[in-house]
């Protein structure tokens, strides 16, 4: 399914961006200094697309970059962006490299009590706006309608829920194999970190790396391990299951009724196809009624040295209107485009009106079913190789920490963070 989705992208991003230089030779006379777009979302150049021929007053082109957050400030011979929209982009330089937005404010522009409070603060460094939310992903557990009736009336599930709904789910043969099993925290390290994430390990940027609570992420490991044990029998019993019978895609897992339950985010199940989708349904994750945001949110700024702030602050105004994201939808719908990038820029709007009115127009499962403003949790500043320090530090750290049967001394996270720090020595 990733693979597919990857593919899919690349050739909208492929297709967006050859019209795109096709449009700007033809009206570079009436803007000859368009707005410069860095980006990591491949949509995003669809959406310069549909700006352009929207209007004649300001063009804007679009520049891939890979590593978006890494790639600030420009290089010296490189020309400067007007325009960031990607993920990783607060941190601590978030002064340095955004000017503020607080003028798009005024006269009524853009009205920031029409975005979820939660994620618009998150754009925030000392009361001041320096970055507007566009998109942001939320986590989930998927399984079969045929079981839904296994399941707690409710569109959230705690942790808890889960464990004690997957442990009725599970079925032995006679010589003690496991054929059913409802879920597994050692399926997924993804899970693991939404885990300590619930159980407050706080990870946030301190320089170049992190910090954590320690106490919340022993808390995890011990709860992880305690499930495994309890639940599961052990990890190595988890692990022979999935070796087993796991290995399809998940919404293939689940409706074969071996497991009971898959993890991902929201952008991993709306983009499986609506055919596909037809037999799976979800609940969003939460504890004390808060469901964490997945960390890479899509931010949009304008660079503090931008050339052409003024054509950059149209394209900003146009995005974040809810007439255009509501036409970004349905040209993605027309196009066939919905199982190459979910929603707006591979995620839900921030514009909430957008998600809660037009969102379940395009994906019916979610009529009825989306969580409240004040249920959304934003996730703290990341350095700009949060990445990579994550699937290096953390995700490793908890496979290995949480293993119920493995006398190998665990590696503590702080060793880890010195070896991975090495490579920018």
């Amino acid at each position: 399914m990733r693979v597919r989705k990857n593919l899919l992208a690349k050739a909208l991003a492929a297709f967006a961006l050859s019209a795109l230089v096709i449009s700007c030779t033809q009206k570079a006379a009436v803007d000859e200094h368009p707005a410069i777009v860095w980006t990591d979302r491949p949509e995003i150049a669809s959406y310069v697309e549909l700006f352009n021929g929207s209007q004649s007053k300001a063009k804007a082109v679009v520049v891939y970059k890979e590593r978006l957050a890494n790639s600030l400030p420009p290089a010296k011979d490189e020309e400067r962006p007007d325009v960031i929209i990607g993920s990783w982009l607060k941190n601590g330089n978030i002064k340095k490299n955004f000017a503020p937005l607080n003028p798009l404010f005024i006269k009524g522009q853009l009205d920031p009590a029409q975005l979820y409070k939660p994620l618009i603060d998150y754009g925030k460094s000392g009361g001041r706006q320096y970055l507007f939310p566009l998109s942001f992903n939320l986590p989930v557990v998927i399984f079969s309608v045929r079981n839904a009736q296994l399941l707690p009336d409710s569109y959230m599930l705690t942790p808890d829920e889960i464990r004690d709904t997957a442990a009725a789910f599970n079925t032995k043969s006679d010589h003690d194999i496991y054929t059913h099993m409802g879920f597994a925290p050692s399926w997924d390290s993804e899970f693991l970190y939404t885990l300590a994430k619930l159980n407050g390990a706080h990870f946030k940027e301190k320089a170049n790396t992190f910090i954590w609570n320690k106490e919340s992420l022993d808390k995890t490991v011990s709860y992880v391990r305690s499930w495994s044990e309890q639940i599961n029998t052990s990890t190595t019993a988890e692990q022979d299951f999935a070796f087993k019978y796991l290995y399809t895609p998940k919404y293939r897992q689940v409706d074969s009724g071996r497991s009971l339950f898959a993890y991902g985010t929201s952008t991993d199940l709306f983009s499986i196809s609506y055919e596909q989708l037809g037999s799976i349904d979800f609940r969003w994750i939460q504890t004390d009624n808060q469901i964490p945001v997945e960390d890479n949110i899509v931010m949009a700024g304008i660079y503090q040295r931008s050339y052409n702030a003024a054509a950059a602050k149209a394209f900003l105004l146009w995005l974040f209107q809810e007439d255009t994201q509501k036409a970004l939808l349905e040209r993605a719908a027309k196009m066939n485009l919905g199982s190459a990038a979910f929603g707006i820029a591979g995620g839900f709007s921030s514009v909430r009106d957008v998600t809660e009115k037009s969102f379940p127009l395009y994906y019916r499962t979610l009529l009825g079913n989306l969580p409240p403003e004040n249920a959304l949790q934003a996730p703290h500043s990341f350095p700009t190789r949060w990445t990579s320090l994550k699937e290096r530090t953390i995700l490793p750290y908890l496979e290995e920490a949480t293993k119920t049967d493995s006398k190998k001394t665990v590696k503590p996270i702080e060793e880890r963070i010195a070896s991975w720090s090495k490579q920018f020595e």
